[in-house]
């Protein structure tokens, strides 16, 4: 298996992840994962399609991520690589879908509409 590109997305976050058979090396914007992510939830969103597929050190991962924050940049990551997986492997198109890792998260940031202080709160109601 060659080099692929696969991307992934959510929220206003964009991740390009890049896949092939080696050591077990997760790059993220040319550094490791957990120096990437300083939390080790994110950590563990980002790699869940590999602990679910149990393929833990069986690749070698590059993304490129950018945009949003990183609850969005590890929801992308998470969306890119299983994705990758999917496509690396058929058998493991089940397991991704029920855990719905294939599915892109489509919610997004309501817009703030005029009149109003947010998306949903009014300002303040004065009767005198």
């Amino acid at each position: 298996m060659e080099q692929k590109n696969f991307i992934g997305r959510r929220k206003t976050s964009t991740a390009r992840l890049y896949i092939k058979p080696g050591s077990g090396e997760f790059k993220v914007n040319k550094r490791s994962l957990d120096e990437y992510f300083s939390t080790k939830a994110h950590q563990n969103v980002a790699s869940l399609p590999l602990d679910v597929t149990e393929s833990n050190g069986q690749f070698d991962i590059k993304v490129t991520v950018r945009g949003g924050g990183i609850t969005g940049q590890s929801g992308a990551i998470q969306h890119a690589l299983a994705r990758a997986l999917d496509d690396h492997n058929e058998e493991w198109h089940s397991v991704l879908k029920s855990h719905d890792l294939l599915t892109r998260d489509d919610r997004m940031v309501e817009r703030k509409k005029y009149g109003q202080p947010g998306a949903r709160k009014k300002f303040q109601f004065s009767k005198r």
